[in-house]
């Protein structure tokens, strides 16, 4: 690909996934882990679901940049490197690279079959800039050797993927990225952030009248039959999402309707009916939480943009 290099650093571990997947799958409460979404279908899925009327993120987001490009731009300055996180079909960047002129960009994304189509559709647009795709988990780990030098970078994490983190497992994650900023003096972070709002509002966002937020979180059972060989009955499921107040999060989960099983490495894991498996969390906060999360993660300077409605945040933070 002109003007696109790629880099592979998922350093697959086909027996240690498996066992972490199986552990999962035969603990009391039986979880699967959020990244299984990301097959091809799954990426489809997820842009399908940004665009649906109750998933309110994205178009918040949207134009709440729209409404301070301008001021997020100069907060963050020109000619960094930008670095996208979970930057899937890099939309959500496109819009920026006019306005901040990197010196390059990293299209960072579990889903290594993305990053390639994506930087694919771009690289027209934008003729001379350097285009990086990094296939890499930096949920656990964000190996930037090779990839960036040592000049000022932008962490761009949009969306408010940062919910899926447990708030101590953001202080960890933004920690980690504070550390690749203290490697690039006037490097900084731009992170979007789901509020708390009310209930209905919220459980509408993640179990959609079309049922697209269904497939999506099904989806995962088809993955893992294809990918590691499991026999799960998709039919024998159904999608469940709601926002618990009390952890200030919405969870996601699959039901079983009827009593049914899957087998795995002549294991059977038997699920009564009603018995869920926990596939996602989306954490919310206010305002003052998210901010206290960031100072906690050791970032000094932190601004902040709020959407027009309220519910949303952008902070920009170094």
């Amino acid at each position: 690909m002109d003007g696109a290099r790629i880099i592979d650093r998922l350093r697959p571990d086909a027996e240690g996934e498996r066992q972490d997947l199986v552990e999962g799958l035969f603990a009391s409460h039986a979880r699967i882990s959020p990244k299984y979404f990301y097959d091809e279908m799954g990426c489809a899925l997820y842009g399908a679901i940004c665009r649906l009327d109750e998933y309110y993120p994205t178009r918040t987001e949207i134009a709440l940049f729209q409404a301070n490009r301008d001021e997020i731009a100069k907060a963050i300055g020109p000619g960094r490197q930008f670095v996208d996180l979970g930057a899937g079909d890099c939309g959500k960047a496109q819009g920026w690279i006019p306005f901040l002129a990197p010196r390059r960009y990293v299209a960072v994304d579990i889903a290594a079959h993305e990053i390639g189509k994506s930087l694919a559709r771009i690289a027209p647009d934008f003729p001379g800039l350097p285009l990086v795709g990094l296939a890499t988990d930096f949920t656990h780990a964000l190996d930037l050797e090779g990839v960036l030098d040592g000049s000022p970078a932008l962490f761009f994490y949009p969306g408010s993927s940062i919910g899926n983190f447990t708030p101590k497992e953001a202080v960890r994650f933004l920690s980690c990225i504070k550390g690749q900023c203290a490697t690039r003096p006037g490097s900084t972070l731009l992170v979007g952030v789901d509020g708390k709002k009310d209930k209905a509002l919220l459980d509408a966002a993640y179990d959609d009248a079309l049922g697209v937020t269904a497939a999506f979180n099904l989806n995962v059972l088809r993955h893992l039959n294809a990918r590691h060989g499991f026999d799960f009955d998709v039919a024998a499921f159904r999608h469940v999402g709601f926002y618990d107040e009390g952890e200030g999060r919405i969870e996601m989960h699959l039901e079983a309707r009827r009593d049914t099983a899957v087998h795995v490495d002549g294991r059977e894991r038997a699920f009564l009916a009603g018995e869920r498996i926990h596939t996602e969390n989306s954490y919310k906060y206010h305002a003052a939480e998210f901010e206290a999360i960031l100072g906690e993660a050791g970032f000094a300077t932190i601004r902040r943009w709020d959407a027009p409605a309220g519910g949303y945040f952008v902070f920009h933070a170094a």
